[in-house]
């Protein structure tokens, strides 16, 4: 599995316009009036203001590559303030392993780099946007994880080690030789280096296979396999 694009909302698309383009030096794919679509990678994000309610947040990671993530947090560091979590300004995930580190954007969103440095390639290139490798993770929040996993299961969307899907922790779908991920919870559960908690908000994410998951304005969600020709599931 990986992410060929992912779809989110803003309220403050102006801003995030000129945060993602002119600070952080995303390109631009294409903008219109309720939109604008950055190149991330292999991956595309867009943010739109179509249909917005409130003032909705996601959590979302982008790879970077396995010997850049001092580099980068330096580079960020001239950017945009990191976020902090009982002192420190990275998190190390030996398990993985991989270090991360997370800023917010204009409108709330968790953004985190991560050095995924077993699996990730290496760069000899200076730290860019240009250096980021993909789409890594997107926070999906639902009522209820475990029948949802199920019908993620069902177009090849899987959880990292086969483990059970779980009510109150995190639920990282995806291979773990990718370190591409969906990051599955229920609302209610505090993202971490932020005081945030995940909540539902309309998305779309379309898989390399063209595969869809979406969260609709209602935040019913719908799971579709290869552009809409089956629906596999609905959420209320």
């Amino acid at each position: 599995m990986e992410m060929k694009s992912l779809v989110l909302q803003t309220k403050s698309l102006i801003e995030m316009k000129k945060f993602y383009i002119d600070t952080l030096g995303f390109s631009l794919i294409n903008e219109d009036k309720d939109s604008f679509r950055i190149a991330v990678g292999t991956g595309e994000l867009e943010f739109t203001t179509k249909e917005v309610k409130g003032n909705p947040f996601y959590h979302f990671a982008f790879n970077i590559p396995a010997n850049k993530f001092y580099e980068a947090k330096s580079w960020v560091k001239e950017r945009v303030s990191l976020l902090v979590e009982d002192g420190g300004d990275e998190a190390n995930f030996a398990h993985l392993p991989a270090l991360a580190l997370y800023f917010y954007d204009p409108s709330g969103n968790i953004v985190e780099f991560i050095s995924r440095y077993e699996i990730s390639e290496d760069s000899i290139d200076p730290f860019s946007v240009k250096s980021i490798l993909n789409i890594s993770e997107i926070g999906l929040i639902v009522e209820d994880t475990v029948s949802v996993s199920e019908k993620l299961n069902q177009i090849g969307v899987i959880e990292r080690d086969n483990k059970t899907i779980s009510r109150q922790s995190l639920n990282f779908m995806g291979e773990r030789r990718k370190g591409i991920f969906i990051i599955l919870a229920q609302p209610g559960r505090r993202w971490i280096f932020s005081d945030k908690m995940s909540a539902i908000f309309p998305l779309e994410i379309t898989l390399t296979d063209n595969s869809k998951i979406i969260i609709n304005s209602d935040k019913e969600l719908q799971v579709y396999r290869n552009e809409h020709k089956g629906e596999l599931f609905s959420e209320d």
